[in-house]
């Protein structure tokens, strides 16, 4: 069953997609022109950005230096992060820190009045600005949202889905989607920027809103788009095990206060794995925990003697979440599990956040802009959301106004979902696309993927197994382990790392996927 549209709205400026930190710090930044923001759900509450329980990085401690910061980028990157792309975030990271408590951003402050500084893992400083000790994405988000409500540029539209990109002469012309009674619109601009969020929740234990499932980066990649690292999807090692989807967050600043990880028998796990224990990067604690777990062993977070009974006003997001659970994590440890957390890959960007696509720009966590790698380093991805929010208004402000552009025959777009499928993908990216893989397992992923696209054609589900499709091409091409994409088959790291660069159309010829390699935008 296929339906026309229902309406096309000529905008007058650009369209943001996403109403998480990304898309409405790139809004405010691009006042006064003017700018509508699409959400799903109300702004301010929108996608991965709200449930951030970490903080921001940025090198402003007595001490500490960009140069630092970008070294511990790097490190924890294993070999693949952009050199050029981490200085500049590193650098200009304290100046969009300023930006965020000139709007208004509540972070945590010192006796002195200064700005709270805390350590997470791999970091060697402290230098993570918090809100609340756990509580950063969503004070911030809130506080954004309001300031975008409050300013007459922006139009924000809450209540619709995107489905497709809209084409013409082969770069960007709009925007088709979805509104809450399955009504179809087209809005029409040449300048339409993905703040979507990444793809977590096309798994089965995720830390992430169940709408983060990769529909933007779908939707790119089925316009054509160049898709970078897609391969590296980041596990958090302390998701709560509690029989809760999504799994609530142990935010990684406990194991920053001296939390220590155990199992059921009381030893430490981390002893004996890597030097820097329980800070070490997260995908070596993920995947230590995850031996555990495979081994039989229950894991937990201890907080007992670090936080104790400091925990409910220091941890209060966490602390709601252990209750609810019957835990006391003062005096209780915490059971905790890897769960899918973040995509370091994404739609290849260069420096002010274009694609390869004329006409679309993306950040934040569906952009891949090299600053990850092949493993973030933790709180570098609310950073890069705003750096690059940034550097993306500027960039469109400075461009002339391009003519208004309407696709000459809008497609028929399908109204019905595909209901069994998610369950069924979510199913087999967890077992065959998680922390260790193999070969047989992905090609059997590869051929369910390819079952479920011949099944339907509801635009939201393609645009889910797009991107799957893509994490499974670019992990099977990936003929090494490195950071996030650990292989069973190929354990040892190559020499020289390189990113990778594909198309949907490189990763639909799965008969023996290599390595597409494309010049980013």
């Amino acid at each position: 069953m296929t339906r026309q549209i229902d309406n096309v709205i000529a905008l007058p400026g650009a369209l943001v997609v996403g109403a998480g930190i990304a898309g409405l710090f790139t809004a405010l930044k691009l006042a006064p022109c003017p700018v509508t923001v699409l959400a799903g759900s109300p702004a301010g509450a929108s996608g991965s950005s709200a449930w951030a329980q970490g903080g921001i990085a940025a090198a402003m401690g007595a001490g500490d230096s960009w140069q630092d910061h970008a070294a511990d980028t790097m490190a924890a990157g294993a070999g693949l992060c952009d050199p050029a792309m981490v200085a500049m975030v590193a650098q200009e990271a304290p100046a969009r820190i300023a930006d965020l408590v000139a709007m208004g951003a509540p972070f945590d402050r010192d006796g002195c009045g200064a700005l709270a500084l805390g350590r997470e893992a791999a970091h060697g400083r402290s230098r993570i600005v918090h809100v609340s000790g756990d509580r950063a994405g969503a004070e911030i988000s809130r506080t954004l949202a309001a300031k975008a409500r409050a300013t007459s540029s922006i139009q924000i539209v809450e209540g619709f889905r995107g489905l497709e990109l809209a084409m013409e002469d082969g770069r960007v012309a709009g925007l088709f989607a979805r509104n809450g009674d399955g009504g179809l619109v087209l809005f029409r601009t040449p300048q339409v920027i993905f703040a979507t969020g990444g793809l977590s929740a096309l798994y089965a234990v995720t830390t992430n809103p169940l709408e983060a499932r990769g529909e933007g980066l779908g939707m790119a990649a089925r316009a054509g788009a160049v898709i970078g690292d897609a391969e590296f999807v980041q596990f958090h090692p302390t998701a709560m095990a509690i029989g809760r989807d999504p799994a609530p967050l142990a935010t990684e600043a406990l194991r920053g206060e001296g939390a220590l990880l155990v199992n059921e028998l009381g030893q430490r796990i981390m002893d004996g794995v890597h030097d820097a224990g329980e800070m070490a990067p997260r995908d070596v604690v993920a995947r230590a925990l995850h031996r555990q777990i495979a081994a039989g062993h229950k894991v937990f977070l201890d907080c007992c003697a670090a936080i104790g009974a400091a925990f409910e006003t220091r941890f209060p997001t966490v602390y709601a979440a252990c209750r609810s659970a019957g835990i006391d994590p003062a005096t209780q440890p915490i059971p905790v599990a890897p769960a899918a957390h973040y995509h370091m890959g994404g739609i290849a960007t260069d420096a002010h956040g274009r694609s390869s696509l004329s006409g679309l720009w993306a950040l934040g966590e569906v952009a891949s802009t090299g600053l990850h790698g092949a493993n973030r380093l933790a709180s570098n991805s609310l950073l890069e959301g705003i750096v690059f929010g940034a550097r993306v208004a500027d960039d469109i402000k400075g461009q002339a106004r391009a003519r208004s552009i309407l696709p000459a025959a809008p497609p028929m777009l399908a109204s019905a979902p595909i209901t069994s499928a998610p369950h069924v993908l979510r199913d087999v990216m967890s077992r065959h696309l998680g922390m260790e893989r193999d070969e047989a397992g992905m090609r059997e992923a590869l051929t369910v993927i390819g079952r479920l696209e011949r099944a339907g054609h509801d635009p939201v589900m393609l645009n889910m197994l797009a991107a799957a499709r893509l994490v499974t091409a670019a992990a099977l091409a990936r003929r090494e382990s490195r950071g996030s994409h650990w292989r069973s088959d190929f354990p040892s790291t190559a020499a020289q790392g390189e990113r990778s660069f594909l198309t949907l159309a490189d990763a639909m010829d799965n008969s023996d996927v290599a390595p597409a390699r494309a010049a980013r935008a």
